[in-house]
């Protein structure tokens, strides 16, 4: 009874383990890339004898960080009030060349922005984020007209885009967008549109001479939204200002739970672990390998994006690297399954060739066996140094977008060391689970071996087909890793 409870309690592990990367959510934040995000909407608003776009921007903090580089003349990461006034010219300078309206087909002036207003909210882990407001205004005759609108801002940049109509002057609109807006200014962000936020650039309106009414399509029922990025998880670690070395260590002791928990987020190898170890025979030292090699691997990528963010950001942006390490991390982990496929489908041709060389050699010596010291527990094929670092890498090499900002904030905040602390122990954190997985996969396949000679039938089953069924679901990951990532290439 013992051994079938302790075997119930590992197979419940692993079920949780694996069932976790397929339904559990990501982290909630304000964009799946919010901390690249550059997101904006265009508010149009036609009267009698005018056109006014009011442009409102919501640059994330790793944007926010690059660019407030070029202004911080302390070097403290915080833009004075000196510097505002250069910082707005050169925002306003890249917003209106990309808005475009026309009237009736012809292109009309939006004219010097009037009102520009520039704030730094905050963000995640210290950093600030970037709010631009103005409004830009063109003339146009009195009458009715076919008034269209581009928003050509920060082309490629991934985030929120969107165009809004508002009620005019005198006037009635018929519009193509609507007139509502989910995120009240792009201060709020809906969570069922986190992972498909609108791509929204064009718009058309007809307007004449009326009272102000606006026909427009309904605005989807969105649900909650999201109101708050400052302190969201591993990212608001160095929030505080204070080294006490008590408080060091409970940063550190918070950074290995977050990254314990980021694991059971989707796409970070929970399933290729647990398929690998379960067909192969595996051994605790070979999760430990796994396991330190997911951290090294994480908190190397962590660092290079790092590099990137600062010093290439303006060949590379950041967040295109990242659909391209997604396809990766998939495609390694296809190219592992395939190979596990082969390796096993191999072995199992060697095994039935011996069996049936040993049968044939049992009748030729009058019915006697001979024992050749093979058994069918060990069906699974043998794991390899190399095999199990590449598994590892494919689990490492996406980086978590919160840990980039911990190491951003460390570095304007001049607490470096603290940050590549606090991103190790959310790396080996990371690793742990993976490595609790291994563990738990390995411990519930030896509990199924031990099973009493009455109930060897229902083991030995399970053994046979285990292998060929752990090395399919590792190219079912790892495609499912892939088709993820590639839709966000572009």
């Amino acid at each position: 009874m013992r051994r079938r409870g302790r075997f119930r309690i590992a197979l419940a592990a692993l079920v949780v383990a694996v069932a976790a990367s397929v339904l559990l959510p990501g982290a909630a934040s304000a964009h799946p890339l919010g901390n690249f995000s550059i997101n904006h909407l265009s508010q149009v608003r036609i009267s009698q004898g005018s056109v006014e776009v009011h442009y409102i921007l919501d640059q994330a903090e790793i944007p926010t960080f690059q660019e407030s580089q070029s202004f911080d003349r302390n070097g403290d990461g915080a833009i004075t009030g000196a510097e505002r006034g250069p910082l707005l010219e050169r925002k306003l300078a890249e917003i209106a060349p990309g808005l475009r309206v026309t009237v009736d087909g012809r292109v009309v002036d939006l004219g010097a922005p009037r009102q520009p207003t520039l704030a730094f909210p905050p963000g995640q882990g210290g950093l600030s984020l970037t709010r631009v407001e103005a409004s830009f205004t063109a003339p146009i005759p009195a009458g009715p007209h076919r008034v269209e609108l581009h928003d050509g801002t920060y082309q490629g940049r991934v985030g929120w885009k969107a165009i809004q109509v508002l009620p005019g002057e005198g006037t009635d609109v018929r519009s193509s967008v609507s007139a509502t807006d989910p995120t009240g200014g792009l201060r709020a962000y809906p969570v069922d549109l986190l992972q498909s936020p609108p791509d929204q650039r064009d718009a058309s309106f007809m307007a004449r001479q009326g009272s102000g009414q606006v026909s427009a399509p309904e605005g989807e029922d969105v649900g909650p939204v999201t109101t708050d990025r400052a302190q969201d998880g591993f990212a608001g670690a160095l929030t505080s200002a204070n080294d006490h070395g008590l408080l060091i260590l409970l940063l550190l002791g918070s950074a290995f739970v977050w990254g314990a928990l980021h694991a059971l987020s989707p796409g970070h190898g929970k399933t290729m672990v647990a398929g690998y170890l379960a067909g192969s025979r595996g051994r605790a030292k070979d999760a430990a390998l796994l396991g330190l090699t997911v951290t090294i691997t994480h908190t190397s990528a962590v660092f290079a994006l790092g590099l990137i963010t600062l010093a290439a950001s303006a060949y590379v942006l950041p967040e295109d690297l990242y659909p391209w390490l997604g396809v990766a991390s998939g495609a390694m982990v296809i190219a592992i399954g395939l190979w596990a496929i082969w390796t096993r489908l191999r072995r199992w041709r060697a095994m039935r060739t011996e069996h049936d060389h040993g049968h044939h050699h049992m009748h030729g010596h009058g019915g006697h066996s001979h024992s050749h010291g093979h058994t069918h527990e060990h069906s699974g094929a043998p794991i390899t140094t190399r095999s199990l670092i590449a598994l590892g890498v494919s689990g490492g090499i996406v980086p978590c977008p919160s840990a980039l900002v911990v190491l951003v904030a460390a570095i304007s905040q001049h607490r470096l060391g603290l940050g590549l602390a606090l991103i190790l122990a959310f790396s080996v954190g990371l690793a742990a689970t993976l490595t609790a997985v291994g563990l738990a996969v390995l411990h519930g396949g030896r509990l199924i071996q031990r099973l009493r000679p009455e109930r060897r039938l229902f083991g030995g089953r399970i053994a046979g087909v285990l292998p060929a069924l752990s090395a399919t679901l590792i190219v079912v990951a790892g495609t499912l890793i892939t088709l993820r990532a590639i839709p966000q290439i572009g």
